[in-house]
């Protein structure tokens, strides 16, 4: 049984060890963020769903919503939130579409630095490529499962809301499966996405909301 136990043990180490995180070095980040750019630059199209993780520090669990999201370059982008409720919000060009159950708004962002850089951003961390904006700080880190990258806003006005912006990638095609968004309370949000589908035919009437 002693033997048993200390097996496991050297088990669980050994995963922890594996998993655990470490800071890319100039050849690695090179090599990590060139693979990334050339994925983006090929990546016409995006349909993915996702499950999205809100953790509030006042609530012991975190709140649990899902959907799907659609990309069409150069810079189209609709979520759509279909679990527990229906609402879904479209970028497209210098407006925000948004339907909350049937009631449809729209937000004009044209005119406010602060919210077409929050756009930019996002357009940006759905194809992973965010490496060329000066506005942030960018430290790289890989582990044995993912490299990751994380972002951390020089602008005051995006600090505000933002406090640091991390994106997961898979090893294998440099596509980020994960995005999680660090507020200045600490609070988070945590999007993982699952059943990708790259460059697939989108009619730009999906984007009309």
């Amino acid at each position: 049984m002693r033997n048993y136990c200390l097996l496991l043990y050297f088990i669980f180490i050994g995963i922890a060890l594996q998993a655990q995180e470490t800071a890319m070095n100039t050849s690695e980040i090179a090599v990590f963020k060139e693979k990334v750019i050339a994925s983006a630059k090929t990546t016409k199209t995006i349909k993915t769903d996702f499950v999205q993780y809100k953790h509030l520090d006042f609530l012991s669990d975190d709140v649990k919503t899902s959907g799907n999201m659609v990309f069409k370059a150069p810079g189209l982008v609709k979520w759509e939130y279909t679990n527990p409720y229906q609402y879904s919000v479209v970028f497209k060009e210098d407006q925000l579409l948004i339907n909350d159950g049937g009631t449809k708004s729209k937000v004009d962002i044209g005119n406010s630095k602060l919210f077409k850089k929050l756009n930019q951003l996002i357009v940006n961390s759905v194809k992973g490529n965010m490496f060329s904006d000066a506005d942030f700080t960018v430290s790289f880190i890989k582990s044995s499962k993912y490299n990751k990258a994380v972002f951390i806003p020089k602008d005051k006005k995006i600090a505000s809301y933002i406090a640091s912006f991390e994106l997961l990638f898979n090893k294998d095609d440099a596509q980020v499966y994960e995005v999680k968004m660090i507020e200045p309370s600490q609070d988070f949000t945590r999007i993982v996405f699952s059943n990708r589908t790259l460059n697939g035919p989108v009619n730009d009437s999906v984007f009309n909301n």
